[in-house]
């Protein structure tokens, strides 16, 4: 037995004289302290830096309202994309909603408004403009409403107790969803003509869809299933099971599991690479992922958040290299970082403003539209009088040649509804969006079995596929939240809330 030294700090316990003075241990760095540290610089840097560097830029711009108004966005949004990057936290959907809002209806509007370029002509009078940027800001203050509201409301205990609302993949079904990913990503890599098109460009996949006979005439409903089966499942898929491996050490030992998400990870890096993709897509697929890979990592959330304005306004614009062949690809040049921002990309609050001055001389269409995007999948061949996107039907009064234009969810709703249908929808958002972060949080939660909660999933890829709903047109965007739906409800189980192995 080891014997203990007198004079010792032992002895003099045992002897019952006068402990010795213990040393607290070295407190870590929580979160808590590096908020304190950052939110100054952050908050300065997102409100008072970047804008004032935007206004001191060169340009013809008009200072009038339009331009205090744009400023005054600009400062709100990035206060509150602040306090999502601050907050304890991780409220996925409403920090990508900031994100969006900060950059293409905050900064780059605003740098467009200091540089007087935009990237699609003005057509109507300036007061549309002024409309749509006040509308813009009116219906943020309605998001925050709706999240605020959602906020007060409790979750209903069963959420509560199983971890999403008891919703969970169930394992014979998820095996499905492989072998359909699988299938389908295939019969796409087949009928295009092999893997090598998708590490082409965006024009070649393109063409070999054309090629391919799935469109007929002037529906495109062909071509959008058959990329939307070929690439949804097998992300859902990937998700899924990169889901597994982070909560279950048992699914980590498993070959086969492992072998299965490595196959996934293969099809996924042919069929949802950035060649062949849109970058919004593209977008879609890393969010997702990191958010899935990541679920209880605060670190990740935010760097995503952060790092996402600075890509969105540095490399984005540059981002498109592989949307034409070496022939079509015209390089951005540019004198300065914010002058692609004006001439490229960020069309949201010019169309907005357009599609005012459209609305104009027609009017609302009261629904038809929405209508249109939520029956998107009927061909116009059975409904001939079947909506066009609304940035089409925009561009194609505006007299351009080229209507591939945004129609951001602002423009949806008034151009069915009005400055009501603005206020009432964003504010449905955010109480939508504010529910589902806390759902997800529960979803995600050690204390949970959460493991295999389908919103766990489901959260990452609607937060990563938020930039496409709300850049519009809604008509585009829907095709692939609806493969989105069907391959979640293929999985889901609402038998058992017990976590899966």
């Amino acid at each position: 037995m080891a014997s203990v030294h007198e004079g010792s700090p032992a002895a003099s316990v045992r002897e019952g004289g006068p402990r010795p003075p213990v040393e607290p241990p070295a407190a870590p760095l929580s979160w808590a302290m590096l908020s304190r540290a950052l939110a100054v610089p952050l908050i300065l840097g997102l409100v008072c830096f970047l804008p004032a560097l935007i206004a001191a830029q060169p340009g013809t711009g008009v200072r009038d309202t339009a331009y205090w108004l744009q400023l005054v966005l600009t400062c709100y949004s990035g206060a509150r994309l602040a306090t999502m990057i601050l907050s304890t936290r991780r409220r996925l959907l409403q920090g990508v909603f900031w994100m969006f809002v900060y950059i293409a209806m905050g900064v780059a509007p605003f740098a467009q408004a200091v540089i007087g370029q935009t990237p699609t002509p003005l057509v109507g009078p300036r007061a549309d403009l002024v409309t749509a940027v006040a509308l813009v800001l009116v219906g943020c203050a309605a998001f925050d409403l709706g999240a605020l509201l959602a906020s007060r409301r409790p979750l209903r205990r069963r959420a509560v107790r199983g971890g999403g609302g008891g919703a969970t993949a169930h394992p014979m079904r998820l095996r499905l969803l492989v072998l359909v990913a699988l299938a389908a990503s295939g019969y796409y890599v087949l009928k295009l003509g092999g893997p090598a098109v998708f590490f082409s460009s965006r024009q070649e996949i393109s063409a070999s869809v054309a090629e391919s006979g799935v469109a007929s005439g002037e529906s495109n409903v062909g071509s959008a299933f058959l990329k939307g089966f070929g690439t949804v499942p097998a992300l859902l898929a990937l998700l899924f099971y990169t889901r597994r491996l982070v909560t279950s050490r048992r699914a980590r030992r498993s070959p086969s599991t492992v072998l299965v998400w490595c196959a996934l990870a293969l099809v996924n890096l042919v069929v949802n690479n950035p060649v062949s993709n849109a970058r919004y897509w593209f977008l879609t697929v890393l969010v997702s992922l990191l958010f899935t890979a990541f679920p209880a990592s605060a670190a990740m959330y935010r760097s995503v958040l952060a790092l996402g304005v600075i890509g969105a306004l540095v490399l984005f614009p540059y981002a498109d290299r592989f949307r034409y062949d070496d022939d079509g690809y015209r390089p951005v040049q540019s004198s300065s970082v914010f002058e692609p921002l004006a001439t490229k990309d960020y069309d949201q609050t010019v169309m907005f403003a357009n599609t005012i001055s459209w609305v104009g001389t027609r009017g609302h269409t009261y629904g038809r539209q929405l209508a249109g995007s939520a029956f998107f999948f009927v061909p116009r061949t059975a409904w001939s009088g079947k909506p066009e996107d609304t940035g089409v039907r925009v561009g194609q009064w505006m007299g351009m040649n080229m209507t591939n234009l945004s129609a951001p969810l602002w423009t949806e709703l008034w151009v069915d509804f009005g400055a009501a249908g603005v206020i009432g929808g964003l504010a449905l958002t955010g109480y939508g969006a504010a529910r589902t972060d806390r759902r997800y949080a529960r979803a995600v939660s050690r204390d949970g079995p959460g493991a295999g909660s389908v919103l766990a999933v489901a959260a990452p890829l609607i937060a990563g596929y938020a930039f496409i709903l709300l850049r519009g047109p809604l008509l585009q965007a829907a095709g692939k939240p609806a493969i989105a739906a069907l391959c979640l409800a293929l999985v889901t189980s609402f038998r058992s809330g017990r976590r899966p192995h």
